[in-house]
């Protein structure tokens, strides 16, 4: 490009990636003299933060990660500071802040990275308010049409979508035919502020949750605390205006393990240095291995760590390998217990009242080696059956190192004790369409619903996808997955390959919509990690060629 041009770049969709991007190009942009027009596109109401950590949503909807842990530091020259110094007074490292709370923070940062950020560079920013309908390839870079907005060209085109709508799958969009010809209701976990509004009008009934992850505690709490009941160390206290019965179900029925109660236990689960490098080790090699091979040598780096950690109950390496491969061949399968039982020894687990297991303790190392697995992974390009057998065995781990707060978990017990909650149906429970809405059946049981809530966050299916400007890029072949069981194919900088596997000029995409490409993407601490500063990177030595 020449010296005297000015570069164009866009990003659309702007939530906390979006801010991320942004945020590592101010710094690779810094003292630099290059003129360069950043467009922002998002038509959303909070920029930098997004929908899911929207700070107008309620205080009860919690992050899964406690102060201690939240490691987000601002961009250099920053005026902001980190999310606890924000704070502006004293916090309890052990507790878990609002997701509103961390949307505000976002906020702040997003405010002064448009004030301050760039004053070292030539760069002048611009958001704009509007909805990316299409783009288009032209010779000269990427056209984009917007909704009632003139088109514009960019040299450069970042997507930071998030997890935008998707068709429903089967089974919803057969719930949806029948709730529109009958008396059933279907709701959707997110926004939180509008189902609990909605959720007053469900008194007395008997409401079901598809799912029973993190959102499920967030929805429990829109059912019951947002209408006036309340927790204390006796149990819950019912206001009446709660549903009559509330019966969260998913297809294994399991509640994810809680995390661990505090600093102190938790750091039991703190590997060593020598550790953290065989591990980082192991990764680097397992990126370029057969499925076969890249278990084997995951599983050789993780075992002797929880072996160390199980030392005192006398658990061998040869035991936690055991366990190892069978969680590598089929994920969860050795959780056996029942749903109430699961959630009890979580609660045990997470408070310090029971030894750990070897899968609580290999889901708690795993936790703490986040950026490190990302490090070997995401910069990498691996085989698409490679990258499936990772991906399936982070994902899988998930039930244990992306819990919840034990406070969550006792909550979910409190409502059970109470008689709100009822988990007799939780393990993929047969059901059945009815005049006033549905019944669930388990064994010789079955319980009527009238009000059914979808709290499970979408798979990021390409094909799926039914918002622009994605659908067209696919169509064009623009944008591909990697595999049928995997998201978009694109570089180590985020650059997009092309059905063909040809990087695509001038177009890159960041997110869980290339999970496969990366790993381990539904987390804060990705948003703004090195992925963002390899985008940054690139864009800047492309600009200044």
């Amino acid at each position: 490009m020449r010296a005297d041009a000015t570069a164009r770049i866009a990003i659309i969709g702007f939530g906390l990636r979006g801010l991320g991007a942004l945020e590592a190009l101010s710094q690779r942009l810094e003292g630099t003299t290059h003129r360069i027009q950043i467009d922002i596109y998002e038509p959303g109401p909070f920029p930098g933060a997004g929908p899911n950590f929207a700070p107008s949503e309620p205080e009860y909807c919690l992050l899964n990660i406690p102060y201690r842990d939240i490691a987000i530091r601002p961009p250099r020259g920053s005026l902001v500071g980190s999310f606890a110094d924000w704070q502006g007074h004293p916090v309890n490292p052990d507790e878990f802040p609002s997701r509103a709370d961390m949307g505000r923070y976002l906020e702040a940062r997003r405010v002064d990275l448009f004030g301050q950020g760039f004053t070292k560079t030539d760069a002048k920013l611009t958001l704009v308010r509007a909805h990316v309908k299409r783009l288009t390839q032209e010779e000269r870079g990427w056209r984009l049409h917007l909704e009632n907005c003139a088109p514009a060209l960019y040299d450069e085109v970042l997507l930071t979508l998030g997890q935008p709508s998707v068709e429903p799958d089967d089974q919803w969009a057969r719930w949806q035919r029948h709730a529109a010809k009958t008396e059933g209701e279907l709701a959707q976990a997110y926004p939180a502020a509008e189902l609990y509004t909605h959720a007053a009008e469900w008194s007395g009934k008997r409401v079901a949750i598809r799912g029973l992850g993190l959102s499920t505690f967030d929805v429990l709490r829109g059912l019951t605390v947002a209408q006036g009941g309340h927790f204390d160390t006796v149990g819950y206290h019912a206001s009446a205006r709660e549903p009559a019965c509330i019966l969260p179900f998913s297809l294994n029925g399991q509640p994810p393990f809680p995390k661990p109660k505090d600093e102190t236990l938790d750091a039991l689960f703190e590997p060593l240095g020598s550790e953290t490098e065989d591990f980082a080790q192991a990764v680097s090699a397992a990126v370029t291995a057969t499925p076969e091979t890249a278990s084997s040598l995951i599983s050789a780096a993780l075992a002797p760590v929880v072996t160390r950690i199980l030392e005192a109950q006398d658990v061998t390496k040869a035991e936690v390998l055991k366990w190892l491969a069978t969680e590598w061949s089929a994920p969860g399968s050795q959780d056996r217990q029942t749903p109430m039982e699961t959630l009890r020894h979580g609660i045990e687990l997470a408070s310090g009242q029971t030894v750990p297991t070897i899968g609580y303790a290999l889901g708690q190392v795993w936790r703490k080696w986040q950026d490190e697995w990302r490090s070997g992974f995401n910069p990498r390009q691996v085989a698409p059956e490679t990258a499936r057998v990772l991906v399936a065995f982070d994902e899988g781990l998930k039930r244990y190192s992306y819990g919840p707060p034990l406070s969550s978990a006792r909550e979910l017990l409190a409502l059970i004790d109470a008689g709100r909650v009822d988990l007799s149906f939780a393990a993929n429970p047969e059901i059945a369409e009815t005049a006033r809405g549905w019944t669930l059946k388990a064994e010789d049981e079955d319980s009527e619903v009238s009000v059914i809530i979808d709290a499970v966050l979408p798979s990021p299916d390409l094909h799926s996808i039914n918002v622009p400007p994605l659908p067209d890029l696919m169509a064009k072949g623009l944008v591909a997955p990697i595999s049928d069981y995997l998201a978009a194919a694109i570089g180590a900088d985020g650059t997009v390959c092309d059905q063909n596997g040809s990087p695509v000029p001038g177009l890159c995409l960041l997110g869980r919509l290339a999970l496969g490409s990366v790993t381990a993407v539904d987390s804060l601490h990705d948003c703004f990690g090195q992925s963002a500063d390899r985008w940054a990177e690139g864009v800047v030595q492309r600009i200044m060629e």
